[in-house]
Protein backbone atom coordinates (compact mmCIF):
# COMPACT_ATOMS: atom_id res chain seq x y z
CA UNK A 1 0.00 0.00 0.00
CA UNK A 2 1.09 3.56 -0.74
CA UNK A 3 1.89 6.41 1.32
CA UNK A 4 -0.49 9.19 1.85
CA UNK A 5 1.73 12.35 0.67
CA UNK A 6 1.81 15.48 2.22
CA UNK A 7 -0.44 17.26 -0.12
CA UNK A 8 -3.21 14.62 0.50
CA UNK A 9 -2.05 14.59 3.92
CA UNK A 10 -3.36 18.96 3.94
CA UNK A 11 -6.42 17.84 2.07
CA UNK A 12 -7.62 15.43 4.67
CA UNK A 13 -6.64 17.76 7.49
CA UNK A 14 -9.05 20.51 5.55
CA UNK A 15 -11.93 17.73 6.28
CA UNK A 16 -11.11 16.55 9.53
CA UNK A 17 -11.31 20.32 11.31
CA UNK A 18 -14.30 21.03 9.92
CA UNK A 19 -16.22 19.27 12.94
CA UNK A 20 -14.19 21.46 15.20
CA UNK A 21 -15.36 24.67 13.09
CA UNK A 22 -19.15 23.56 13.25
CA UNK A 23 -18.97 23.18 17.13
CA UNK A 24 -17.48 26.41 17.37
CA UNK A 25 -20.27 27.90 15.27
CA UNK A 26 -23.13 25.47 17.41
CA UNK A 27 -23.13 28.56 19.77
CA UNK A 28 -21.68 31.86 17.73
CA UNK A 29 -20.14 34.01 20.54
CA UNK A 30 -17.78 36.64 19.20
CA UNK A 31 -14.61 34.57 20.56
CA UNK A 32 -15.86 31.37 19.12
CA UNK A 33 -16.69 32.74 16.07
CA UNK A 34 -13.41 34.62 15.97
CA UNK A 35 -11.51 31.00 16.58
CA UNK A 36 -14.09 29.25 13.87
CA UNK A 37 -12.92 31.92 11.39
CA UNK A 38 -9.11 31.04 12.01
CA UNK A 39 -9.40 27.56 11.76
CA UNK A 40 -11.44 27.79 8.37
CA UNK A 41 -9.11 30.18 7.13
CA UNK A 42 -5.85 27.79 8.27
CA UNK A 43 -8.38 25.50 6.24
CA UNK A 44 -8.36 27.78 3.32
CA UNK A 45 -4.93 28.12 2.85
CA UNK A 46 -4.40 24.14 3.01
CA UNK A 47 -6.21 24.05 -0.45
CA UNK A 48 -3.55 26.36 -1.86
CA UNK A 49 -1.03 24.53 -0.51
CA UNK A 50 -1.96 21.20 -1.06
CA UNK A 51 -2.31 22.25 -4.88
CA UNK A 52 0.93 24.25 -4.63
CA UNK A 53 2.81 20.93 -2.94
CA UNK A 54 1.16 18.27 -5.36
CA UNK A 55 2.45 20.46 -8.52
CA UNK A 56 5.85 22.15 -7.62
CA UNK A 57 6.83 18.27 -5.88
CA UNK A 58 5.16 16.18 -8.67
CA UNK A 59 3.65 14.39 -6.70
CA UNK A 60 -0.65 14.95 -7.80
CA UNK A 61 -1.93 11.56 -6.96
CA UNK A 62 -5.56 10.03 -7.96
CA UNK A 63 -6.10 10.16 -4.22
CA UNK A 64 -5.32 14.03 -4.15
CA UNK A 65 -7.50 14.70 -7.34
CA UNK A 66 -10.28 12.82 -5.71
CA UNK A 67 -10.25 14.28 -2.28
CA UNK A 68 -9.53 17.42 -2.85
CA UNK A 69 -12.21 19.22 -4.64
CA UNK A 70 -14.16 17.22 -2.10
CA UNK A 71 -12.98 18.74 0.72
CA UNK A 72 -13.15 22.27 -0.72
CA UNK A 73 -17.15 21.92 -0.76
CA UNK A 74 -17.35 19.76 2.60
CA UNK A 75 -15.34 23.11 3.87
CA UNK A 76 -17.57 25.65 2.50
CA UNK A 77 -21.28 24.19 2.41
CA UNK A 78 -20.30 22.90 6.39
CA UNK A 79 -20.32 26.45 7.11
CA UNK A 80 -22.84 27.76 4.89
CA UNK A 81 -25.50 25.77 6.58
CA UNK A 82 -25.11 27.11 10.46
CA UNK A 83 -24.72 31.09 8.49
CA UNK A 84 -27.93 30.66 6.89
CA UNK A 85 -29.39 29.31 10.29
CA UNK A 86 -28.01 32.60 11.78
CA UNK A 87 -29.23 34.27 9.03
CA UNK A 88 -26.10 35.78 8.27
CA UNK A 89 -27.27 34.24 4.39
CA UNK A 90 -30.27 33.81 2.88
CA UNK A 91 -31.24 30.34 2.26
CA UNK A 92 -32.31 31.10 -1.72
CA UNK A 93 -28.22 31.77 -2.19
CA UNK A 94 -27.06 29.15 -0.17
CA UNK A 95 -29.34 26.35 -2.15
CA UNK A 96 -27.91 27.97 -5.62
CA UNK A 97 -24.27 27.50 -4.05
CA UNK A 98 -25.36 23.87 -2.50
CA UNK A 99 -26.97 23.33 -6.47
CA UNK A 100 -24.31 24.07 -8.50
CA UNK A 101 -21.64 22.33 -6.36
CA UNK A 102 -23.69 18.96 -6.96
CA UNK A 103 -24.43 19.74 -10.64
CA UNK A 104 -20.61 20.25 -11.51
CA UNK A 105 -19.78 17.10 -8.88
CA UNK A 106 -22.28 15.17 -11.54
CA UNK A 107 -20.48 16.68 -14.64
CA UNK A 108 -17.20 16.08 -13.19
CA UNK A 109 -18.77 12.29 -12.24
CA UNK A 110 -19.50 11.65 -15.92
CA UNK A 111 -16.30 13.63 -17.55
CA UNK A 112 -14.79 11.22 -15.47
CA UNK A 113 -16.34 8.20 -16.82
CA UNK A 114 -15.48 8.90 -19.98
CA UNK A 115 -11.81 9.55 -18.81
CA UNK A 116 -11.48 13.07 -18.84
CA UNK A 117 -10.41 15.08 -15.91
CA UNK A 118 -11.95 18.30 -15.72
CA UNK A 119 -9.84 20.79 -13.58
CA UNK A 120 -10.94 23.43 -11.96
CA UNK A 121 -10.80 26.72 -14.28
CA UNK A 122 -10.11 30.11 -13.83
CA UNK A 123 -14.06 31.23 -12.70
CA UNK A 124 -13.86 28.34 -10.33
CA UNK A 125 -10.62 29.82 -8.07
CA UNK A 126 -11.74 33.11 -8.27
CA UNK A 127 -15.05 31.71 -6.98
CA UNK A 128 -13.23 29.36 -3.86
CA UNK A 129 -11.23 32.80 -2.92
CA UNK A 130 -14.32 35.21 -3.12
CA UNK A 131 -16.54 32.07 -1.32
CA UNK A 132 -13.67 31.26 1.61
CA UNK A 133 -13.07 35.18 2.08
CA UNK A 134 -16.99 35.25 2.47
CA UNK A 135 -17.36 32.56 5.38
CA UNK A 136 -14.76 34.34 6.88
CA UNK A 137 -16.37 37.38 6.68
CA UNK A 138 -20.21 36.21 7.57
CA UNK A 139 -18.56 34.54 10.57
CA UNK A 140 -17.12 36.92 12.57
CA UNK A 141 -19.45 39.40 14.55
CA UNK A 142 -17.71 42.40 14.07
CA UNK A 143 -18.77 45.78 12.83
CA UNK A 144 -15.92 48.74 12.58
CA UNK A 145 -16.08 52.13 11.77
CA UNK A 146 -14.35 51.19 8.51
CA UNK A 147 -16.15 48.07 8.13
CA UNK A 148 -19.06 46.37 8.15
CA UNK A 149 -18.39 42.92 8.25
CA UNK A 150 -21.58 41.13 7.15
CA UNK A 151 -21.99 43.28 4.26
CA UNK A 152 -18.61 42.89 2.92
CA UNK A 153 -19.39 39.00 3.69
CA UNK A 154 -22.49 39.14 1.23
CA UNK A 155 -21.41 41.10 -1.50
CA UNK A 156 -18.14 38.76 -1.81
CA UNK A 157 -20.99 35.47 -1.56
CA UNK A 158 -22.73 37.38 -4.31
CA UNK A 159 -19.63 37.75 -6.71
CA UNK A 160 -19.02 34.06 -5.84
CA UNK A 161 -21.95 33.06 -6.62
CA UNK A 162 -21.22 35.00 -10.04
CA UNK A 163 -17.79 33.27 -10.54
CA UNK A 164 -19.94 29.92 -9.50
CA UNK A 165 -22.52 30.21 -12.36
CA UNK A 166 -20.04 31.02 -15.11
CA UNK A 167 -17.65 28.46 -14.03
CA UNK A 168 -20.35 26.12 -14.07
CA UNK A 169 -21.52 27.24 -17.60
CA UNK A 170 -17.51 26.30 -18.07
CA UNK A 171 -17.59 23.06 -16.98
CA UNK A 172 -20.80 22.15 -19.38
CA UNK A 173 -18.55 23.58 -22.51
CA UNK A 174 -15.72 21.81 -21.64
CA UNK A 175 -17.66 18.17 -20.94
CA UNK A 176 -19.90 19.20 -24.19
CA UNK A 177 -16.61 19.90 -26.62
CA UNK A 178 -14.57 16.57 -24.98
CA UNK A 179 -17.81 14.69 -25.76
CA UNK A 180 -17.99 15.76 -29.60
CA UNK A 181 -14.43 14.81 -30.18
Amino acid sequence: MKRINLPTKLTILRILIVPVIIILLADPTPFRSLLAAIIFTAGGITDWLDGHLARTTGSITPLGKLLDPIADKILVISVLFPMVAAGRVPAWLATIMVSREVVVAGVRMMAASDNTIMAAGTAGKWKTGFELTAMVLLMLQWDWKIIHFQTAGMICLVIAVTFSLVSAVDYFNTYYKSIKT
